[in-house]
């Protein structure tokens, strides 16, 4: 590997590593500032861009793999008359933010970690997200709320499970969650509260 590609792998590791300890260091210092509820005020004092703020905190939170359920959330709670509209932002961030998840699982050298530290767990993996039955498990698992969808997003790009499986996978497995917490977001927050 040439040396400006390995300087430009580690700037991109230490980056995201970075953004990783802040947003859950920040989480732990003042973890009420992601309920849905705060992310709804702190959306509302943008009046403008509030729909592209929504969109790049979408697409951001993936790095940090904190959860998408306080954002959509939020949506739901900022626009519950426009429940359609959330849900299309909503999907929209976490298809963009899992898309780059993927693809920089590749930059950030996670393939060549696992392949040298575990190649006999990658080969299994690998044979299961590429099997016909792969496609049901990448989209369970984006569909379960209690892991992080990030999480399989940089193992099915580290292995280089085949993309456009991959995306309508974790498209299919949210869009079934996500539409759970938009139509059914007052209710659940109600539960909470």
């Amino acid at each position: 590997m040439r040396i400006a590609s390995k300087i430009i792998r580690y700037v991109c590791l230490a980056a995201w590593l970075s953004f990783i300890v802040g947003g859950i260091s920040f989480y732990l210092i003042s973890p009420s500032s992601f309920t849905a509820e705060n992310i709804a005020v702190f959306l509302t004092r943008f009046h403008g861009p509030i729909w592209i703020l929504y969109l790049l905190l979408s697409v951001m939170r993936g790095f940090t793999l904190l959860p998408s359920t306080p954002l959509v959330l939020a949506g739901t709670i900022l626009y519950p008359q426009q429940p359609f509209l959330v849900l299309a932002i909503s999907l929209i961030g976490i298809v963009i933010s899992s898309s780059m998840i993927y693809w920089f699982s590749d930059l950030l050298g996670f393939d060549e970690y696992f392949e040298s530290k575990k190649p006999h767990h990658v080969g299994r993996i690998r044979t299961k997200l590429e099997h016909p039955l792969g496609l049901g498990f990448v989209s369970l698992w984006a569909f379960f709320p209690l892991v992080p969808t990030d999480a399989v997003c940089y193992v099915a790009g580290s292995i280089r499970m085949h993309f456009a499986k991959f995306i309508t996978a974790v498209f299919i497995g949210e869009l079934i969650l996500c539409s759970i917490y938009v139509f059914a977001g007052g209710r659940i927050l109600n539960v909470f509260n």
